[in-house]
């Protein structure tokens, strides 16, 4: 594993790091001592990596430094906003976020320790996750007088439903990581220590996938559900054709059909 710094045309922020391992990326949220609370510029890098990340990647692992994945929002940079500075502050959540979620690499996320409000709306915007059994997940917004910025009225519900988003914002109430595999927040869970190498071994798979299947996995998928069913037919039908008729796609299924690829077994 070869570590890559800012210099290296990243343009990265002292709070997040770079390395890769092959053909995989692996950014990590580098302010431990602050619990990885999520200031603007880490936010701002956060977005850069996103829209235009390395050559040669085909998948990222989001993970952090310390013993905790995020504490979310750091509070210390929303003191003293008005009304237009906090509402571009969310926007610029809002922006980075969904470069993450519709960005041109699939993104897993290794949370381990405190994943709570802005660490969990950016775990939610990330496409698979694996936690470690040492997670805990909450929205601590209502206690602090603030609402959710960062996309997770959107997002959480979707993973988790609205009444139990509400639970957590209205009490406070804390979920553990076994608790939150069965409601969907991971996909993974895995002992501590074990959360990163498993993103990474998962990562490394998606990276072997065609271009083309990831591409349309990442961009039309969430869309298809989120719009009407009619038109989601058609969209599947245009996306799976284009997928088909690319090259890549044409090679692996004629290995498949030679029997030169894998059959999918039970594991």
């Amino acid at each position: 594993m070869s570590l890559l710094s800012p210099s290296a045309g990243l343009a990265l922020p002292p709070s997040l790091a770079f390395s890769r391992d092959g053909d995989v990326g692996i950014l990590e949220l580098n302010r431990a001592a602050k619990r990885n609370a999520l200031d603007d510029d880490t936010v701002l890098g956060l977005e850069r990596f996103a829209t235009a990340p390395p050559e040669g990647i085909g998948a990222i692992v989001l993970c952090a430094a310390g013993d905790h994945f995020s504490a979310g929002l750091d509070l210390a940079d929303v003191a003293q906003r008005d009304l237009a500075a906090a509402i571009a502050h969310s926007r610029l959540w809002h922006r980075a976020f969904a470069a993450i979620e519709f960005g041109a690499l699939p993104v897993v996320a290794a949370l381990h320790g405190a994943t709570i409000g802005g660490g969990l709306e950016l775990a939610a915007a990330c496409h698979v996750r694996v936690a470690e059994r040492s997670a805990f997940y909450a929205l601590p917004e209502g206690q602090r007088g603030i609402f959710l910025g960062g996309g997770g009225s959107v997002r959480l519900p979707r993973l988790l439903g609205t009444a139990r988003v509400m639970d957590m914002l209205l009490t406070g109430r804390v979920y553990d990581a076994e608790a939150g595999q069965a409601f969907g927040i991971s996909q993974y869970l895995v002992d501590d220590g074990a959360g990163r190498a498993q993103a990474v071994e998962l990562a490394h798979r998606i990276a072997g996938n065609a271009p083309i299947s990831n591409f349309a996995i990442l961009q039309a998928l969430p869309r298809i559900a989120d719009g009407p069913e009619s038109l989601g037919y058609l969209t599947e039908a245009l996306v799976a054709a284009a997928a088909a008729t690319d090259e890549q796609a044409k090679s692996r299924i004629q290995a498949f059909l030679d029997k030169r690829a894998a059959k999918v077994t039970r594991a």
